[in-house]
């Protein structure tokens, strides 16, 4: 009897085994792919997958989405709000919605960010880089800039159309926008069954999942004075990390450095001892806006708003 036991278990397991072989997917890989996008470099990995397909409607989302959102490029609908000249333009209800948040994010901060400064960017040559300029803006001209700053000339209206009252002001989504994009590649890639997947915009990182092994994935935090160096890692599972820098993008004038974040009020780089400022939070958009906010606010104010959004946030200071 014990024979003809032990003879059925090895037949169960056997089959058990065959069924869980056919079942199981056959030779998934890991692939990734990159692009140049939203004036950075990205990267998008997913982890035992069947083939690279996903990854290539990823890139195609991204191009969708800078056509959408980028101020640059001729035709997006960013761009033809800032040059209507003060006339309502119908946008794409993905635009509306993300203007909507930005506007949020102006209100609960009193104007500390604006999407409204885009000309003040442009001013000190950040948007396309113009850092060979011999002196820094003067004065005046950034005076009369900060006056046309003001996130409330932003009208929304039904039917997804965008007013901007003021037509020397111009919109920059650059604050939230990656943020926003890489919820939606996330959002996509989960629809497709994806289990584990590290998607990376410049500064953006979100994961999905752990990595295959069931490990967390190991995020590493730029040290932004030594920038080849790193300061410190995060162990990520299915969250976003997503830091912003005074080391990021600057131009120096004279031997003195100004950094990219701008304060609203006096035009000039946010004057503060904060060197870079990581978030780790569940939304890629909300963890973009609030890694600029916090550097803007600084520690201590940022707090409310860290609750608020049950984020966390690491700062790192000038020693």
């Amino acid at each position: 009897m014990k024979k003809y036991i032990q003879i059925i278990i090895i037949l169960a397991l056997t089959i058990i085994v065959a069924v869980s072989a056919f079942l199981l997917p056959k030779n998934n890989k890991d692939y990734s792919k990159e692009g140049f996008y939203f004036d950075t470099y990205i990267s998008i990995k997913v982890y035992s997958a069947k083939d690279s397909k996903q990854l290539d409607e990823c890139l195609k989302l991204c191009e969708r989405y800078e056509k959408l959102l980028s101020r640059t490029l001729e035709g997006s609908d960013i761009y033809r709000i800032n040059n209507s000249c003060g006339k309502p333009v119908e946008v794409d209800p993905e635009t509306y919605y993300l203007l909507k948040r930005a506007l949020g994010f102006c209100e609960e901060t009193n104007g500390k960010v604006d999407i409204t400064i885009a000309p003040l960017v442009d001013e000190w040559g950040f948007s396309d880089k113009t850092y060979s300029q011999t002196e820094k803006p003067d004065d005046e001209t950034i005076n009369k800039l900060v006056e046309n700053i003001d996130y409330k000339n932003i009208e929304l209206s039904e039917n997804n159309i965008v007013k901007l009252k003021n037509p020397d002001a111009k919109i920059d989504l650059g604050f939230i926008a990656k943020g926003y994009i890489a919820d939606k590649l996330k959002e996509y890639l989960i629809s497709q069954d994806v289990k584990s997947a590290v998607i990376s915009l410049g500064g953006n990182v979100l994961v999905i999942g752990n990595k295959p092994d069931g490990s967390p994935f190991a995020v590493g935090i730029k040290d932004p004075v030594n920038t080849e160096d790193i300061s410190s890692v995060i162990y990520a599972t299915d969250e976003s990390v997503v830091t912003s820098g005074t080391y990021e993008r600057f131009v120096e004038y004279g031997g003195i450095r100004y950094h990219h974040i701008l304060d609203t009020e006096t035009g000039y780089p946010v004057n503060n001892d904060v060197l870079s400022v990581t978030i780790e939070s569940q939304s890629s958009l909300e963890g973009d806006a609030l890694s600029t906010i916090c550097l803007i606010l600084g520690e201590e104010e940022s707090k409310n708003i860290l609750k608020k959004y049950n984020a966390k946030a690491n700062f790192i200071y000038e020693e």
